[in-house]
């Protein structure tokens, strides 16, 4: 139980360190904290990071800058729109079993590329479906069944973030915010669904998972909240 408890207060406590850290960047007064030479010689021999981000690969989203961390303090996991692979599981489940992270930060962010390019892709795939099918019954009844269709798409954004597109408009948002916040919630479902090794850390309450959005405007990190 103690170590439950340990395990809870580290997430909780990283977190805010993280969160601090975003507001002296986002305010411009970053400490660029560990960058020093000494802290890349301690970590010669191995590290012993707090927790893993898993975001997109935007080159105007690099955690460590943005949460003004330093040298070994963060894990981090970078795809396109947070596309998941094997890769991305496996590098994760590392994190959480060989390193014992206690904070998963999944990390979305404004204006994001890949989840434009999912919302134009979804709107062509839309259109050749309505076009196609014989009737509006027809077409309601592809409708019905869109996760397959997205599921054997040719286009990998399609599969990996035109579902997270599609629920956005099902729930009437629009706006491509809320997009990047339904597909960040989307990312955490799936690395739940796929990693034994998540799943039962998250039982075992050894693992915190966290959800954000970096806004590019402002330099801040929006906590999200599901």
């Amino acid at each position: 139980m103690a170590q439950e408890f340990t395990q809870e207060t580290t997430a909780n406590a990283t977190w805010s360190r993280m969160l601090q850290g975003n507001r002296r960047f986002a305010e411009g007064k970053a400490e660029h904290p560990w960058q020093d030479k000494e802290t890349r010689h301690m970590l010669t021999d191995g590290q012993n990071p707090d927790a893993a981000v898993f975001s997109c690969s935007d080159s105007r989203v690099p955690p460590e800058i943005i949460f003004d961390q330093g040298l070994g303090d963060l894990f981090t996991v970078r795809t396109a729109g947070q596309m998941i692979d094997d890769a991305v599981i496996a590098s994760l489940e590392y994190a959480v079993k060989k390193l014992h992270v206690s904070l998963i930060c999944v990390l979305g962010h404004g204006r994001c590329g890949a989840l434009e390019t999912a919302e134009r892709e979804l709107d062509a795939l839309m259109e050749s479906i309505t076009s196609e099918a014989d009737g509006s019954l027809e077409a309601a009844d592809i409708l019905d069944n869109l996760d397959e269709q997205l599921a054997q798409s040719d286009s990998i954004v399609l599969r990996q973030a035109g579902m997270s597109v599609w629920q956005a408009r099902e729930a009437e948002l629009d706006c491509l915010d809320d997009i990047e916040r339904v597909h960040v919630a989307r990312t955490i479902e799936s690395l739940v669904d796929r990693s034994e090794v998540i799943r039962q850390a998250l039982a075992d309450e050894k693992l915190m998972i966290v959800g954000a959005r970096y806004q590019l405007d402002s330099g801040k990190v929006e906590v999200l909240s599901f």
